[in-house]
Order: structure tokens, then sequence, then C-alpha cells
């Protein structure tokens, strides 16, 4: 998931900061979730974060489960 938002703010040229102040999540939020730190991150939060990022809720959270079937 936390390599797809990363990618996904790349994309769009944004900042840790930039994001933080467009989803209304704090930048120290981004910022564990890119480092794959926060397993339990809420469907607010990323709902806000593919809002600001312009994209499906669903393209977030299909990273997510792709990556946890790859630990698997």
């Amino acid at each position: 998931m936390l390599n797809r938002i990363k990618a996904l703010r790349e994309e769009r040229g944004l900042s840790q900061e930039k994001l933080s102040e467009l989803s209304g999540v704090s930048r120290q939020t981004i910022v564990t979730l890119e480092r794959n730190e926060a397993a339990n991150a809420t469907l607010n939060t990323l709902s806000n974060i593919a809002r600001a990022l312009g994209v499906p809720i669903d393209n977030i959270l299909c990273a997510i489960e792709k990556e946890n079937n790859d630990e698997e």
C-alpha cells in the first residue's frame, strides 16, 4: 500500500507536506504509511489520502491486499 501511496504522490509531484495539507492527514502519518510502519491505518485516513491523490480508494486498498498476499 505504502509503496503505492508514495508512487502516486511522486507521480503527481507532491511532497509529503503538500499531500498532508490536501488530505488533512498529518505528515507524520504519511511518512509512517510510506515506510510500511502503519499496519492499522483507518479507512478514513486512506480515503482522505486517495481523494487528495485523485484516485479511488480501491487503488490503494488493492495494493494493500496484494502486499498482504505476497507476504503469505
